[in-house]
């Protein structure tokens, strides 16, 4: 920020994450003025501290794997260790190489980065370090951060995924309170680099709001990994001690590790920003939007991980373009949060769109719904790969899939064929024509879908 910097804009975004920034490329794209304030770095969680970071780690732990199972396949590797500072330079790496692009992105179509904590005063004006700026509408896109549970301090060996990400050593044991998906990915992280791991989840699954055969699946392969788990208990106290952590449940189990992830979710970042004095409707700190994510106060839009619905860098990316493009004057379609692809990166993956089966049962009926599962040891490339897993299908009876639902090695790069299904209200006999290239997993996904119209081929009828 300089002298010469704008104050008034067509557009000023608070947030320069995956809502913001991709807010901020279409809008200038579109012919749009616009002003990005962002008190960090570009990119925000996803890219410094979040999505990219452990999808490096993750694949990591893949490597370690593969040394350490090479044998098997007639390939005579050993793992000899992890050097942590090694990996880290590596996941660093990927970040910065990421982080320079998007700022050349940014640069290029001419956005004005304002850099400095901001803070919404009216209806059309942001405050950074004192100066006013204006927009005609404005994009609200601060993200989030990690949560904690009340009366449960972070410090020491208590640790969120801000700190375990920056980790320098392997930890011999951790506890992970929490069984979502960061939960599953740091376990599986360190479970692949030798650790003994512990998740305590106080709901009834591991990834509790995906299909529960899926959940089930999942709990079943992590058994096979030796991933422990403790399920339907709740996390009471944690001790620090010179050697550890000490960790009471809520039934008297006492667990005991070298650290304490808590993995319990994120929160919306709203506090203090301004926005509840403005006038914007905010619960349990989450922004209030329509289906066009207005905020109901004068051109101030929200996007991202504070407006209530899944917390997704993706999500927020589509957001942001929505959000452009509706400023701009076009019409574009309203987001569909079903239809939005969940994957969870631990192995093996989890992968899913559209409505679960009990979802499915809930919104068409109980005797509207049929589903069929799709087991990968029918699949040559999953034989190949050693995974297993299974594809299921969730169909409206005589219409469309509303739900696929996959889990096993690499299924997270299916996906994106799974959403054009479920987003067209696609039929089983639509899908079960195409040809998919042998051998794939993506046979998998054609697998299904021919026993979903009737005519199984690698599978029981």
């Amino acid at each position: 920020m300089t002298e010469s910097t704008p104050r008034s804009y067509d557009l000023l975004i608070l947030g320069g994450g995956s809502g913001g920034y991709a807010a901020a490329l279409r809008a200038a794209q579109l012919g749009l003025t616009v002003g990005l304030v962002e008190e960090s770095k570009l990119g925000g969680t996803c890219l410094h501290n979040g999505c990219i970071p452990t999808k490096a780690l993750l694949h990591a732990a893949e490597l370690a794997d593969n040394a350490r199972e090479g044998a098997k396949y007639g390939v005579n590797t050993t793992l000899e260790s992890i050097d942590m500072n090694v990996v880290n330079q590596y996941k660093q790496g990927v970040i910065d190489r990421l982080y320079k692009g998007l700022q050349g992105l940014i640069k290029s179509r001419k956005v004005t980065v304002i850099e400095g904590h901001g803070t919404l005063v009216g209806p059309d004006a942001i405050e950074v370090r004192g100066e006013r700026y204006t927009a005609k509408s404005i994009v609200l896109a601060t993200g989030s951060y990690s949560r904690t549970l009340p009366g449960l301090e972070i410090g020491g060996r208590v640790m969120t995924s801000d700190q375990a990400l920056e980790l320098d050593v392997v930890p011999a044991s951790a506890i992970i309170l929490g069984g979502g998906v960061i939960g599953v990915e740091f376990a599986s992280v360190w479970n692949s680099f030798g650790s003994n791991v512990t998740i305590v989840e106080g709901l009834p699954h591991l990834v509790p709001n995906e299909e529960e055969a899926i959940s089930k699946g999942l709990e079943r392969a992590f058994r096979k990994r030796k991933i422990d788990f403790k399920l339907g208990v709740f996390f009471e106290k944690v001790e620090q001690t010179d050697q550890g952590v000490k960790v009471t449940l809520a039934d008297g189990t006492v667990l005991e590790a070298e650290i304490l992830l808590v993995a319990v979710g994120r929160g919306p970042r709203t506090t203090g920003l301004g926005y509840e004095e403005q006038g914007i409707r905010v619960d349990r700190g989450f922004v209030l939007t329509d289906e066009k994510l207005h905020t109901g106060v004068g051109n101030i839009y929200a996007v991202g991980d504070i407006v209530p619905g899944l917390q997704l860098a993706h999500r927020g990316f589509g957001q942001g373009i929505f959000v452009a493009e509706t400023i701009a004057g076009l019409s574009p379609q309203p987001i569909v949060e079903s239809n939005i692809p969940r994957v969870t990166y631990c192995d093996p993956e989890v992968a899913s769109v559209g409505l679960t089966e009990a979802k499915a049962k809930e919104t068409h009926g109980e005797d509207a719904v049929e589903t069929v599962e799709y087991n990968l040891g029918g699949n040559g490339k999953s034989q190949i790969l050693g995974t297993q897993g299974f594809v299921k299908l969730v169909r409206v009876k005589e219409g469309p899939v509303v739900g696929v639902h996959m889990l096993g090695a690499r299924v997270g790069e299916l996906i994106g064929e799974a959403q054009l299904i479920v987003s067209w209200d696609a039929h089983p006999e639509d899908v079960a024509p195409l040809i998919h290239a042998h051998p794939s997993q993506t046979e998998a996904v054609g697998e299904a879908f021919l026993a979903l119209a009737g005519k199984p081929l690698h599978a029981h009828d």
